[in-house]
């Protein structure tokens, strides 16, 4: 989708605060509360933006722990991958998961209260999997960068 310079401006602002009511943000981008309010909904009608969330600070929330998991699956088969997949999906721990290029199939996210229930997570979810070969886990010390903004610029 081609976007102008209001329309990047829009979602910029949205980026950093989901809750602006339409006539602040109308404000923030030089425009009238209508021609605001019909260009959102023809950015949420072309799906460019895809939801409304709040962020939490994942430490508070009691999810210290934050440990990225690479995943090799055998045999390399796509029903192996889709049953993969749809396991993975249930987990809660999971934050994000990521099919690969590389030595390893699959890159996951996980977040957990302790290293004691990321290694419960390990034992009694994840490797019984059927079809892990091989899984390796690194630990995040500290988040240097923690961005949820997307860059957005106007393409036309």
């Amino acid at each position: 989708m081609k976007i102008d310079r209001i329309d990047a401006q829009i979602l910029n602002e949205l980026q950093q605060d989901a809750r602006l009511k339409t006539t602040e943000l109308a404000e923030r981008v030089c425009l009238s509360a209508t021609p605001c309010t019909r260009r959102l909904k023809q950015l949420e009608d072309a799906g460019m933006i895809d939801r409304y969330v709040t962020l939490l600070d994942q430490e508070k929330a009691g999810f210290p722990v934050n440990a990225y998991i690479s995943l090799t699956l055998e045999p390399k088969s796509e029903a192996t991958f889709r049953r993969f997949e749809q396991q993975i999906a249930t987990f809660d721990e999971v934050m994000e998961c990521h099919l690969m290029s590389g030595s390893h199939d699959f890159m996951l996210r996980v977040v957990a209260a302790s290293l004691s229930d990321f290694e419960k997570f390990l034992q009694k979810k994840l490797i019984k999997i059927e079809g892990l070969r091989d899984v390796q886990s690194s630990f995040s010390l500290r988040r240097l960068i923690h961005k949820t903004a997307l860059p957005v610029k106007a393409t036309m």
